[in-house]
């Protein structure tokens, strides 16, 4: 048994500066497993730069506060040749304006679309002109202590930063303050610095093995960076088809990743679901998806994301070690063909039964779906509620009735409290609502964890889900 310590430092905002590369002769001593690395990375990291809204109090008991505004800058990493980018969810926090900087000097505005406060992490989104360049998958599962490592990164707004180091240590439990800590960082000796936030930290074969996200305030060369395959599973769940399109395909599948072998293998498929349909079965180790090569279900996530429903897709498997050819109907199955958000927030489901003959469509609101499940009544914040709530959550759901005898009067949850969040997610709006109270995703729950904000404080709690 051994105690980790806890090390309390300050959130940075991370990424790079590079000379543009002339054709260079292999057998030049110069040109380093280094060099080359670096050479190989700078289509795939971008420079953020953000703008938000503040004031100049000076004198503010006689003169009338000035309006101003707030730079930022940060790092991104391309995870899907579409525009979306993963990068830290504080570098993109209560800003107003993103842009987005590509090592061809191509500026582009760019918009939040979904992130994990507690994981640190968020996707963003560029219109780009054509296909970006996708990150190499590393893996962290077989880093070593003194490994040679870069980072890239925005440092102090010079972009495309190039620093080396090593693998400092492993397993770093890090506290930044009372709301934001972080388990099993990378620390490194590669100099990390304001702006590298969200920029990759890379092996000498080039391949992103962390995301940079802090430093050590008032220490040198003391960095941390988040396992790449930790992150990979965070950026599956923010890619996910389900809470992005409000699609569910029914795979459940675990990263498999070794230092030769990157994969993602089928667990279980829900029955009549469109992976079920495909024919997709567990023990199946899928390969590709529409051309796309799957190392993990962050792959697999983006492979459906956007794509029509009704649009067939090829898919092809390794099946006890034999290649299987499949195609995959998008929002095909059961529960889950397709499902429309209409102007007053109704969610209008289209149910298709096992054996394909069309079920007639049933009608809810998503929170007249919460209703009947825990007996919450919410609607969206105030104002005046959200003010409340101060900058420490990005928002939430008033609760303005709970049924007698339901499961949120039983776990404790009164009216007017405010629902942060259920299941880890935060409850922002509808369409939060109806990621994570799909069917398909409580049926494998017998607990729901909630988050609730009375007064000035938050309250966390568990509701068992028997009998929902």
């Amino acid at each position: 048994m051994f105690v980790t310590r806890r090390i309390s430092l300050a959130l940075t905002l991370l990424c790079m500066s590079l000379p543009t590369a002339s054709a260079v002769d292999s057998d030049d001593p110069r040109v380093t497993p280094l060099v080359k690395a670096v050479e190989n990375c700078r289509e795939f990291v971008v420079n953020i730069h953000t703008e938000k809204a503040g004031t100049d109090e000076g004198d503010s008991r006689f003169f009338t506060s000035k309006s101003r505004r707030v730079s930022g800058m940060g790092t991104g990493i391309v995870v899907d040749e579409r525009g979306y980018i993963v990068t830290n969810y504080h570098v993109i926090h209560e800003v107003d304006e993103i842009t987005v900087t590509m090592m061809s000097g191509e500026v582009m505005k760019a918009r939040p679309v979904s992130f994990d406060r507690k994981q640190d992490m968020a996707i963003i989104h560029v219109t780009a002109p054509g296909p970006l360049t996708v990150m190499p998958i590393g893996t962290s599962s077989d880093m070593r202590l003194a490994e040679q490592v870069f980072a890239v990164g925005n440092a102090f707004g010079y972009e495309y930063t190039v620093t080396s180091g090593i693998v400092s240590a492993l397993g770093r439990d890090v506290e930044v303050d009372e709301t934001q800590a972080y388990e099993n960082l990378i620390q490194t000796d590669a100099s990390i610095n304001p702006g590298n936030s969200g920029g990759p930290l890379l092996n000498l074969n080039g391949d992103v093995i962390g995301i940079n996200v802090a430093i050590r305030a008032g220490a040198q060369r003391i960095g941390f960076a988040i396992p790449i395959d930790d992150a990979r599973k965070t950026i599956s769940r923010l890619l996910s088809t389900e809470r992005l399109n409000g699609i569910s395909h029914g795979l459940f599948g675990t990263d498999v990743k070794t230092p030769n072998n990157q994969h993602l293998l089928v667990d279980n498929v829900i029955t009549g679901s469109a992976a079920d349909r495909c024919g997709l079965k567990p023990g199946d180790v899928v390969a590709s998806v529409r051309g796309i090569k799957i190392h993990d279900l962050a792959d697999w996530e983006r492979s459906l994301l956007d794509i029509p429903v009704g649009k067939v897709l090829d898919v092809s498997v390794l099946r006890d070690s034999n290649p299987v050819a499949l195609q995959f109907a998008v929002g095909v199955g059961q529960n889950v063909p397709s499902i429309a958000v209409s102007p007053d927030r109704r969610i209008n489901v289209q149910t298709v039964a096992t054996n394909g003959t069309a079920v007639a469509p049933a009608t809810e609101s998503i929170r007249e779906k919460a209703e009947r499940l825990y007996g919450m009544q919410i609607v969206p914040l105030s104002p005046r509620d959200r003010a409340a709530l101060g900058r420490r959550y990005s928002g939430g759901m008033k609760i303005v009735n709970v049924s007698a005898d339901s499961l949120a009067a039983k776990h404790g949850i009164k009216r007017g409290d405010v629902l942060l969040g259920l299941d880890g997610f935060e409850t922002l709006d509808d369409r939060n609502l109806n990621f994570i109270l799909q069917d398909s995703r409580l049926k494998s729950l017998t607990t729901m964890k909630f988050q609730i904000f009375r007064g000035n404080q938050a309250l966390v709690g568990h509701m068992k889900l028997d009998g929902v």
